[in-house]
């Protein structure tokens, strides 16, 4: 609990009206995503930050008083990696949200962390160039909780994820010192890529107050094709006859029965609920050359089985980012999962996480993305019920013991936050865990920096 003089010592560092200090104000900052049955703890206070000069000075007053620092952004990450189990501050980036360089020349944009990805997608596309991360929630989340989970999405198969996009960063350290990490140059082989370190620390070793990204040129033209298959293992199968003939498909994204059939109720648009499974390929590049790819795209889904393959409009994206809001029609709740295996083992992945849920009672559909090996289970519960949730405890762990034993591992792009964080220490190697705890200690001695995420000090 902060006191009235550190509260009254935090105003002093913002323009009036930027600090929230209402219950019923700070009760919107508790949680994001994530669903839980625990009861959340408030933050102390809320503090809408404008200028780097105001997050340094918020931050050298907290590591001084030892108070927990939260960032956040949107609040759309799904494991709880901006709650406050410490209560604390929350630093919220909404008013940082200025793209403060373009060059399209250079192929480059310097961003503050508030900035919404759709825009700037749309910015980049304006010069036909692309930022290609695409998380699901890409028209509300921010570039900075972006960095912070290293997020990934659909197109992450063929263009990979954030840390691929970032040239440098400028940080906040717990001290209120200020760093740029890179050069923000394409290349550059000088020292540690300190900045790769940020990405994926969800806050916890520095807080980002810049980002300049990397834009690549935007494909002329993309085409959808559409695959429905009789069983998941005819629909790998697919998958790994379209990269035998060297095609290298945007995306490569799926849904189980389930799915298909949760969806098309939520969002009627002629899916074929009777089918295991479909596949959702995008080719993209230059028009000449999408009539090729599809063919062979066709040819390798029919080799593999395929039941129907057709050409799609956009309202199987439309179906396919539904999903979850079609599977939280259910139950009270959904709780939206992450799992990554090697592609070889994605059938049995999935097989056993559908075997896991039968025999714990649960509904759970699933998609994700099978060029990557990439499966989110999408559980429908009542978290208020006793016995469902420890059954939902108990088949989460199950699960991803499974995803282990296939040589995978249990998040692929929604970082650890709260909801892993007790499943780390049998994830990663004592000595390694031990290196990160270290890290941790040298960039954040007294803890204050998003405390109580990823794991345990």
């Amino acid at each position: 609990m902060l006191l009235k003089n550190d509260l009254n010592s935090i105003k002093t560092f913002v323009k009036k009206g930027n600090v929230l200090t209402k219950e019923e104000e700070l009760y919107c900052y508790a949680q994001d995503s994530m669903n839980t049955n625990e009861k959340s703890v408030l933050p102390d206070v809320v503090v809408f930050v404008e200028t780097i000069e105001e997050v340094q000075n918020i931050l050298k007053y907290a590591n001084e008083h030892k108070i927990p620092v939260i960032s956040r952004g949107a609040g759309t990450n799904m494991v709880g990696a901006c709650t406050c189990p410490h209560g604390g501050i929350v630093l919220n980036f909404s008013k940082m949200n200025k793209i403060l360089d373009f060059s399209p020349e250079n192929m480059t944009m310097r961003v503050q962390p508030g900035v919404v990805l759709n825009d700037i997608k749309e910015l980049a596309e304006r010069e036909n160039l692309f930022y290609p991360p695409d998380p699901s929630n890409f028209k509300v989340s921010t570039i900075g909780g972006s960095i912070a989970q290293s997020s990934g999405g659909a197109m992450s198969f063929k263009y990979g994820t954030t840390k691929d996009y970032v040239l440098s960063l400028t940080v906040v350290l717990a001290d209120g010192s200020l760093l740029k990490l890179g050069a923000g140059t394409v290349k550059d082989a000088v020292g540690y890529h300190l900045n790769q370190l940020i990405i994926g620390s969800e806050g916890t070793l520095a807080i980002v107050v810049e980002a300049e990204l990397k834009l690549i040129p935007k494909p002329e033209a993309c085409r959808t094709i559409v695959g429905y298959f009789d069983s998941f293992e005819d629909a790998v199968n697919g998958v790994n006859g379209i990269i035998k003939e060297r095609v290298f498909p945007a995306t490569i994204d799926f849904m189980d029965n389930n799915s298909i059939r949760t969806v098309e109720e939520f969002y009627p648009c002629g899916l074929k609920t009777e089918k295991e499974a479909l596949l959702i390929v995008d080719i993209d590049g230059f028009e000449n050359s999408l009539d090729i790819q599809q063919k062979y795209v066709e040819s390798a889904l029919a080799h593999a089985n395929a039941a129907y393959i057709g050409v799609s409009a956009n309202d199987i994206w439309t179906a396919r980012r539904a999903s979850f809001a079609a599977t939280a029609r259910l139950a009270p709740d959904v709780v939206s999962d992450d799992i990554i295996v090697p592609r070889s083992e994605l059938a049995k992945m999935v097989r056993g996480c559908k075997n896991i849920c039968d025999r714990y009672g649960l509904q759970v559909c699933i998609v994700g993305h099978v060029g990557d090996g990439n499966i989110h289970p999408q559980i429908a519960l009542n978290l208020e019920n006793d016995s469902e949730f420890k059954n939902y405890v108990a088949a989460k762990s199950e699960i991803y013991e499974l995803a282990l034993s296939l040589g995978g591992t249990i998040s692929s792009e929604h970082g650890v936050g709260e909801a892993k964080l007790s499943y780390i220490e049998n994830i990663i190697d004592n000595e390694v865990l031990n290196c990160m705890k270290q890290l941790k200690k040298l960039f954040d001695p007294n803890n204050i920096l998003n405390p109580g995420k990823i794991f345990k000090i």
